[in-house]
């Protein structure tokens, strides 16, 4: 067993991450960190962990030492606080978006500010087994990469691998409520949000830096808030290049993620689910990824969908310590989704 800390472990991501790892069996969490509520019952602002758990938030003065740190605090934050908490642990897996671009100008481009750490860029391997895997055994810096660029890069790679597609691409994702965080702001208010298809960033979103640094591609992208609460669809619009064809993409997908534990071509036909569709995938750490080509068109479209707080965030981050300890990357996510829901 190894012992873990979270902090920020009141927010969605969070309470997804003590969620994973209440339920892992090679884990114990020692500690659950939030300035918000400390001193109360973990179960209070996640009520499904009742029964599960009688761990209470402590502050970030009581952290002691653990074999493993997640902090899942807001952008911006965890460059502030890496260097007072690095000591406590080992392992530190950052599911913020501080440490997750290479190049503190891009950074600086994307997220307003300077980064306040860049001497530290270079020590954080991705949080992405799919990319990293081999980085992943033994890092001790662990960036998860954002929900929606996680899904576009799993929904690009095996095109821009092998060199199928042009360079510019445009990337259109929706994304459920809970992206915006426990502590959202009026946008997010039930009598705003409901029924809305609210396109927000409609230029220079962050997660661009993301796809652009994983991909070698030129993305545009835009993201829409849709009626769901979980849940991410990225749909990835680009071309061809001259005299590639459909079996060729199709062939493509299945090789980059044969053995891929969780990630799952959608080749079917027909149907409901014949292209990935989050709905399925809520609780679990899937991503599934497809693709439909134009007929007589070398316009494609590579789409892809996941639970955004679980292959996102929190799941992403616990099979990232599953590659970095060695242990099979399924424990503690298992968990497949429901139908119906």
């Amino acid at each position: 067993m190894i012992r873990a800390a979270v902090v920020g472990a009141a927010g969605y991501i969070g309470g997804e991450v003590l969620r994973l790892l209440l339920g892992h069996p090679r884990v114990e969490v020692a500690a659950a960190v939030s300035s918000r509520f400390p001193g109360k019952r973990v179960d209070g602002p996640h009520p499904n962990l009742r029964g599960v758990t009688d761990l209470t938030f402590c502050t970030e003065e009581q952290l002691t030492e653990y074999d493993v740190l997640f902090l899942a605090t807001p952008h911006r934050t965890t460059m502030r606080m890496l260097s007072r908490l690095a000591a406590l642990a080992k392992t530190v897996i950052d599911l913020s978006g501080d440490f997750r671009l290479r190049d503190a100008e891009v950074f600086r481009r994307y997220y307003g500010e300077p980064h306040e750490a860049p001497e530290l860029l270079d020590e954080f391997v991705p949080g992405f087994p799919e990319l990293a895997r081999e980085q992943l055994t033994g890092a001790d810096r662990i960036a998860v990469p954002g929900c929606m660029a996680a899904a576009a890069i799993l929904a690009l790679t095996p095109l821009t691998d092998e060199g199928l597609i042009e360079p510019d691409v445009d990337v259109d994702a929706r994304t459920g409520s809970s992206g915006s965080g426990a502590t959202a702001g009026e946008a997010n208010l039930h009598a705003e949000r409901s029924g809305a298809l609210r396109l927000f960033a409609t230029s220079g979103h962050r997660h661009e830096a993301e796809i652009a640094q994983a991909c070698g591609v030129r993305p545009t992208m835009t993201a829409t808030g849709v009626e769901a609460v979980r849940g991410v669809q990225v749909v990835c619009r680009t071309r061809l290049r001259e005299g590639i064809t459909e079996q060729e993409v199709r062939a493509a997908y299945r090789r980059r993620y044969a053995e891929e534990p969780f990630v799952r071509v959608v080749a079917q036909r027909r149907g409901l689910y014949r292209l990935p569709e989050p709905k399925i995938l809520l609780g679990s750490n899937f991503c599934d990824v497809g693709f439909a080509l134009q007929p007589d068109s070398r316009r494609l479209l590579a789409v892809s969908a996941l639970d955004n707080l679980v292959k996102g965030g929190a799941g992403n981050a616990v099979q990232s310590l599953n590659v970095r300890m060695g242990w099979p990357e399924r424990l503690g996510l298992e968990f497949p989704g429901l139908h119906p829901v």
